[in-house]
């Protein structure tokens, strides 16, 4: 299990202890529950001042997922880890539909709007409100972490994928590519790239070869763009063949699988265009950053023989990766939610007020997002309910639990767990 964060009496982080340890301070009300994620708790009795072992947040940034892990470097010990789900995506699609909705408004009827010339200038690096979250995600939970644990360095996985050297296996520079690591990084890539299955057949979970789409034997290149997964009866049966000869009873598969090898990988994308203001991020908490290469943390992942998983991934990143222990250790699954809308009013889909938004957010101390806990004791409802609320200024309210929603529970019978932070968590 993932340790317990432990603070004292001046919010001073404190090594964290095991659960059990958790469970007999607050059974003995020696503690107090600081806050429920990360579960913390906060001594009520002073402690004499004792030395803390210093771990390391090691930190695997994604388009989708990020992964984070705390290590400590002589043990070895994953003392506790972490999922981050962004919700990069889903603010491109937001502000792809608002751009949508506000240009059919103004081409409806009515006048005629002069075009805009260089009005918005963006500031020196500038990212998009999509990419802009991830690295904003991720700085709020350093934040975080770094009040409740005693932190002393943050490894980041910098280089998701080295486009140049893939474009170019002959560049120099890269010492990480010679020797036991040549070639984890275009693996890596292709496996992402093509979903970890065979182009040709579509097979999951066997030993996937990388194959040149246009043969090496013809004048085919070594180009990322030239190569894709095959397995091996795939790969012996088409020898070198030109993919359109082995492919011409298959016009649909050829057609999407030479699409396929000219675009870009838009997760990779994504890491790569936040990485360097990440780091800058990171950088700036004043802790001493370590850097790390996807094939890196790859190599270290295999060596170990440990699954492939966001945490496990965060948790081998850099060359400062010790012989990890990683006994019983479950993941926190944290989403990205976002703190709401402030539309003042909701629209149809034509992009026309439908529905008015009160204004208010709070009622009876609750707001929308809360995680309660309710108690019910009588009327039809009775039992234990723990999920997020959406409240009404009834005071009748709707808890979503991991069973289902719950509607028209009191705000008598709800008391408060963690208040709403644009996050939700499961384990």
């Amino acid at each position: 299990m993932s340790k317990v964060f432990v603070i004292d009496q001046n919010k001073r982080p404190l090594d964290p202890i095991h659960s059990a340890q958790a469970r007999q301070l607050l059974r003995n009300k020696k503690a107090a529950v600081y806050r429920q994620f990360p579960f913390t708790i906060i001594l009520k009795k002073s402690c004499p001042s004792t030395e803390v072992q210093l771990l390391r947040l090691k930190i695997d940034p994604g388009a989708k997922f990020t992964g984070m892990a705390l290590v400590n470097d002589s043990t070895g010990e994953v003392v506790f880890s972490a999922e981050l789900k962004h919700r990069g995506f889903a603010i491109r699609d937001a502000l792809t539909s608002r751009r949508q909705l506000r240009r059919g408004r103004r081409a409806r009827k009515t006048r005629y709007r002069q075009p805009r010339f260089l009005n918005r200038t963006r500031p020196k690096g500038w990212l998009a409100p999509s990419l802009q979250s991830r690295v904003d995600n991720i700085k709020t939970w350093v934040n975080k972490l770094r009040r409740f644990v005693p932190i002393q360095a943050i490894s980041q996985e910098l280089v998701s994928f080295d486009m140049q050297l893939m474009r170019n296996p002959d560049i120099q520079g890269n010492e990480y590519q010679q020797g036991t690591l040549q070639g984890y990084e275009t693996r890596e890539y292709l496996l992402e790239k093509w979903g970890r299955q065979c182009a040709y057949c579509g097979v999951k979970d066997v030993p996937l070869q990388i194959e040149h789409i246009h043969p090496k034997a013809n004048g085919g290149s070594n180009s990322i763009t030239n190569l894709t997964l095959s397995c091996e009866k795939c790969n012996t049966k088409k020898g070198v063949k030109d993919i359109r000869d082995f492919l011409k009873k298959d016009p649909t598969r050829l057609e999407k699988i030479l699409k396929q090898a000219k675009r870009p990988l838009a997760d990779a994308a994504a890491v790569n265009t936040t990485r360097f203001a990440l780091l800058k991020v990171l950088k700036s908490s004043g802790l001493p950053v370590e850097i790390g290469t996807g094939g890196l943390t790859k190599f270290n992942r295999s060596q170990q023989m440990l699954e492939k998983t966001h945490w496990l991934d965060a948790a081998c990143v850099g060359k400062s990766t010790p012989e990890l222990i990683i006994k019983d250790v479950k993941p926190l699954l944290i989403s990205a939610n976002g703190h709401g809308s402030r539309q003042s009013c909701r629209t149809d889909k034509f992009g026309f007020p439908s529905r008015h938004v009160p204004r208010e957010k709070i009622h009876f101390d609750f707001q929308t997002g809360d995680i309660v806990r309710a108690v019910v004791t009588t009327g039809k409802k009775i039992g234990n309910y723990v999920g997020k609320v959406a409240i009404r200024s009834t005071g009748s309210f709707n808890i979503s639990t991991k069973n289902g929603l719950i509607q028209g529970i009191s705000h008598n019978f709800c008391k408060r767990i963690h208040a709403k932070d644009g996050y939700s968590y499961a384990i």
